[in-house]
C-alpha cells in the first residue's frame, strides 16, 4: 500500500468529540496532527444516535467557554462538536471518509492502513470511544414477531404508542427507555433487569438533576472519596425511600470510585407502580412471547435493549489490544488514566469519560496532557488506576505529572476557584 508520505507527530483515530478536542490541543501544542474519520462528517457516536438521545449532565456542564450549546439532545450535542471544528479552524486537519483498517507499531511509531494509503505517526490517539459497539445479548429466536431495538437504534419512538413494550437493562439507557415508553403512550411496560445502577431519584428534569457542580464543590472542599461516597450515598438512599423504590436499590454501597452519578428520570418515577418488574434476563423469544430467566413469559410487541455498549478495537494489529471488549478491561490496561500499557505512544482518552463529571471538561484536560507528554513537558507514569477518576480529581492527578499545563504555584488555587465559584448555569472555561 502506498504511503501518504508525511509522518505526523500524532494521528487521531475518530472524529467524534474526543478526536476533535484532541486535534484542537495538538494544534495548540504546535504538533503536526491529523484526524482519521470513517464517516463523511464529524460527530462520531453522536452523529449515529437518534434525535431523542440526550446527555447525562446539564447543558452548562457540557458546554465549555463560549462554544454554543442550545440544548441537551442529540442534534444540539452534534452541533456543539461541529462548533469545536469551526471555532478552532480544524477542518483542514480532518480526513473524512477515511476508516482505519489496521493500526500497527513500526520502528518510528505507528503505521495506519486506510483506503487512501498508509499514514505514519510518532504517536497515536485512539479516539474511537469507550462506548462504540451496542451490546445485545445472544439467545435463541424462533419465528419471532417482536420488534427489537437497541437504545442507539430507536429512530422513531412513536412505534411505542399503544404497544406492549419490554425494556431490558438496569442502567442509564434502560432508565431512558422506560421514560420514553410513558412519553410515547405505551400500552404496557415490562422491565427486566439482573441488577440496577445507582441513580438520583428526583422529579426534576434530567438537564437540571444532572448537574455535577455540587459534586465539584464536594471535591473542592477537601472531602475524601470515602466521604464523598458516604454523603452522596446517604442522600440517594433517602430518595429511594421517599419515592418508594427501595426494591430496585442496588445491593452494593454507592462508591464514587466505581459508580457513575446518574440523574433520575421523572417519567419513570411518576409511573413506577405501572411498570411490571422482573429481576431476570432474556432467555429466548418464540413468536410474540419472550421467555425470562425467572420462568415468566411476557407477550411483547417491542423489545428495547438498554444494555449499553462495548468497545471495538479490532482495527489494532495487536491481538492483546484488539481483544479488549469492555471499558473496565481497557482501563486496567492503561496507566495514568489513558496511556496504553500494551503499546508505546498510544493513548485512549475515552477511559477518562466513564466517571462522574463532564465529557468535554474531561477530554480537554486529558488531551491537553497527552499533547504535553508528546512535547516532552509531561511525564506520564505506567501505573494502572484501578478505579474511576472523577471530574476535578483528574486535575489533581495530572497536575504533578504535567507542570507545563499546571503551573505548580498556581494550579491548585485556580482550579479550586473554578469548582467553587463557577455559577451553576455558567460553563467552565476552556482549559
Amino acid at each position: 500500500m502506498e504511503s501518504t508520505g508525511k509522518r505526523f507527530d500524532v494521528a487521531i483515530v475518530g472524529g467524534g468529540l474526543a478526536g476533535v478536542v484532541a486535534l484542537a490541543y495538538a494544534r495548540r501544542a504546535g504538533l503536526a496532527a491529523t484526524v482519521l474519520e470513517r464517516q463523511g462528517r464529524v460527530g462520531g457516536l453522536w452523529r449515529d444516535l437518534p434525535a431523542w438521545q440526550d446527555i447525562q449532565i446539564s447543558p452548562a456542564d457540557w458546554q465549555l467557554g463560549e462554544l454554543p450549546l442550545q440544548g441537551a439532545t442529540q442534534p444540539h450535542i452534534l452541533a456543539n462538536i461541529e462548533a469545536w471544528v469551526d471555532h478552532f479552524g480544524l477542518a483542514g486537519g480532518i480526513q473524512l471518509n477515511t476508516p482505519v483498517q489496521s493500526a500497527r507499531e513500526d520502528a518510528a511509531g505507528w503505521e495506519l492502513s486506510t483506503p487512501r494509503g498508509l499514514v505514519h505517526a510518532r504517536h497515536l490517539v485512539a479516539a474511537t470511544g469507550a462506548h462504540n459497539t451496542p451490546v445485545i445479548p445472544a439467545f435463541p429466536r424462533t419465528d419471532s414477531t417482536v420488534q427489537e431495538f437497541h437504545s442507539s437504534a430507536l429512530r422513531d419512538p412513536g412505534v411505542l404508542a399503544g404497544r406492549s413494550v419490554l425494556v431490558v437493562g438496569g442502567g442509564a439507557s434502560a432508565f431512558d427507555l422506560l421514560d420514553l415508553c410513558f412519553q410515547q403512550g405505551a400500552r404496557r411496560v415490562v422491565w427486566a433487569f439482573r441488577g440496577t445502577r445507582w441513580f438520583v431519584p428526583t422529579h426534576k428534569p434530567k438537564h437540571i438533576a444532572g448537574s455535577v457542580r455540587g459534586f465539584a464543590r464536594l471535591q473542592a472542599s477537601g472531602m475524601t472519596a470515602e466521604q464523598q461516597s458516604a454523603t452522596i450515598g446517604a442522600d440517594m438512599r433517602a430518595r429511594y425511600e421517599k419515592f418508594g423504590i427501595t426494591d430496585i436499590m442496588p445491593t452494593q454501597a454507592f462508591d464514587v470510585l466505581r459508580d457513575q452519578l446518574i440523574p433520575g428520570r421523572p417519567g419513570m418515577l411518576e409511573h413506577y407502580v405501572e411498570i411490571e418488574r422482573h429481576r431476570a434476563s432474556v432467555e429466548g423469544i418464540a413468536g410474540d412471547t419472550v421467555a425470562l430467566s425467572d420462568g415468566q413469559r411476557v407477550k411483547a410487541d417491542v423489545l428495547l435493549w438498554g444494555t449499553g455498549y462495548g468497545i471495538d478495537l479490532s482495527y489494532f494489529a495487536s491481538e492483546k489490544i484488539a481483544s479488549i471488549r469492555t471499558l473496565d478491561e481497557l482501563a486496567a490496561r492503561c496507566g495514568c488514566i489513558f496511556r496504553s500499557l500494551d503499546a508505546s505512544n498510544l493513548y485512549f482518552p475515552g477511559v477518562g469519560l466513564d466517571g462522574i463529571g463532564s465529557a468535554t471538561w474531561s477530554y480537554s484536560l486529558l488531551c491537553r496532557t497527552i499533547m504535553s507528554h508528546i512535547q516532552g513537558t509531561a511525564r506520564l507514569d505506567e501505573v494502572a488506576m484501578g478505579h474511576k477518576l472523577n471530574h476535578f480529581d483528574i486535575v489533581s492527578h495530572l497536575a504533578p505529572r504535567d507542570p507545563a499545563s499546571y503551573p505548580p504555584d498556581t494550579w491548585h488555587a485556580h482550579y479550586r476557584s473554578i469548582a467553587l465559584n463557577t455559577p451553576d448555569g455558567q460553563p467552565y472555561p476552556i482549559p
